[in-house]
Formats: structure tokens, C-alpha cells, sequence
């Protein structure tokens, strides 16, 4: 199956934070979006690797995706070495994405940054055919290289290269977001509270977009670093912002 997009997130639940309402636009706009999880989040405070898989899978039917993978590195653990590059790179010749998009450069989790130079890195040797990867029926993959990578804003503000307009899907983004019901604020869990556990955690991520949005004249957007200068081909692609 070929994707427009592949997101990667490093946790279950990243890419709902970060740029699940682009995702829900691209989808309305008839693109094929997929989902790459990296870990199975088990070194998280709250909930259980299987708790957070069967979460993953409500918020990819919310979400609409085409495909929902998992490739169960270590949480904390994973390394930007040869051997988890071409795990990435075996996904993104097996989706052959256009697009993709991953975790922030640099965030208050260590794993988000990680993962971004790793996903980065290897969306970049995908493209040498001289690296050989298989299939899972043993066939040797043709070399891809996506055209662009885009990395989300995370919980650490970094100025964003451009923001996609989402005001028509935030509140389905939300829904997605609030499938982890063991990792957001949630009265009838007993278990231990954590930074975004909290019931202010979720109107921060609701005041980023806000923010974002009304740097662009829209409600509500997403907001996105570009590892290569962007271009347009007309005016025409710009919203107006009138403020």
C-alpha cells in the first residue's frame, strides 16, 4: 500500500497531540495517511504496553487511518544506530510516503528528539539503493526517499516554519487524543498523576493551537519545522489572514 503521509510518533499518542488534526485534513482532502508507532510506551507512568495498544487502535479508528503499525523498540532505550535506522527504513519503502511527519527535533522528553534524528536520518538513507532491506516475504525493497520531512511541535515551544489551518477537525483531534484513557485526566483511574495527566494539561494543548491558529488568521492550527526551504507555486496557496 503507497501513503501520501507516514507520521511517526515515538510514543502511542504522540502523533494525536502533535499533528493529528493535520492528519484529519489530509484524510478529509481524500489522502492515504499512515500511522508508525516506535515504542510500545511501557516505561510510561500510567497504563500498560497493552493498555496503550488497544488505546492506539481507538484513536486510529477516530482518526481514520489507513494502516496503525507498531515497531516495538525500547522505550528509553532505542538508539540512533544502524540497526533501528533500518527498521524505519523498511517501513518507509514499505509505505513509499510522500510526506512524513515526526516527533520535534527537540522537546522535554529525550525520546521525542531521538526519534526525530532517527527518523530523519533514515528517511534519508532510505533513498540509497545501495542499503538492502527485505520485505516480510524475503523481497528485496526498491530504495524511496520521501520528498519532505516535517517534525510537529511538541510540549516545548520552538518556533514553527509554517502552520496548517485545522479549525474544522480540533475537536475530532481531541477525541483522538482522549482514547488514552489511562494517560490523560480521567477521575475514575486510580493511578499515579503525571505532567499530562492533569486537568490543565489538555487546555494547553487546545491554547497552542489557538496560538498558532491566530498567527494564521484561522481558530485553530498546527504548527510544523521543515528540514528544507518550502515552495509555492502560486499566491494563491496562502491563507489570509486578517487580523
Amino acid at each position: 500500500m503507497k501513503l501520501d503521509i507516514l507520521a511517526f510518533g515515538v510514543h502511542p499518542d504522540d502523533v494525536e497531540l502533535g499533528c493529528a488534526g493535520t492528519i484529519l485534513a489530509a484524510i478529509a482532502e481524500g489522502k492515504k495517511v499512515g500511522i508508525i508507532d516506535l515504542t510500545q510506551g511501557e516505561l510510561g507512568t500510567r497504563g500498560t504496553a497493552e493498555t496503550r495498544k488497544v488505546e492506539a487502535e481507538n484513536a486510529a479508528k477516530v482518526l481514520g487511518v489507513s494502516v496503525r503499525e507498531n515497531l516495538k523498540m525500547a522505550d528509553g532505550f532505542f538508539a540512533n544506530d544502524e540497526h533501528h535506522q533500518r527498521k524505519v527504513i523498511e517501513i518507509i519503502r514499505k509505505y513509499k510516503p510522500q510526506i512524513i511527519l515526526c516527533n520535534a527535533p527537540e522537546d522535554r522528553h529525550p525520546d521525542h528528539g531521538r526519534s526525530a534524528k532517527l527518523v530523519s536520518d533514515a528517511a534519508f538513507l532510505s533513498g540509497l539503493r545501495k542499503i538492502e532491506t527485505k520485505d516480510n516475504e524475503g523481497n528485496l525493497q526498491e530504495q524511496h526517499r520521501p520528498d519532505y520531512v516535517f517534525h510537529y511541535i511538541q510540549d516545548r515551544f520552538i518556533q514553527p516554519d509554517f502552520a496548517i489551518d485545522i479549525s474544522a477537525h480540533h475537536d475530532k483531534k481531541i477525541e483522538s487524543v482522549m482514547c488514552y484513557t489511562t494517560q490523560f485526566h480521567n477521575e475514575n483511574l486510580n493511578e499515579p498523576q503525571t505532567y499530562i495527566s492533569s486537568p490543565q494539561f489538555l487546555e494547553t494543548v487546545r491554547a497552542r493551537a489557538m496560538m498558532l491558529g491566530k498567527r494564521i488568521g484561522v481558530m485553530y492550527a498546527e504548527g510544523f519545522i521543515s528540514e528544507k526551504l518550502l515552495g509555492i507555486k502560486s499566491f494563491d496557496s496562502l491563507i489570509s489572514n486578517i487580523t
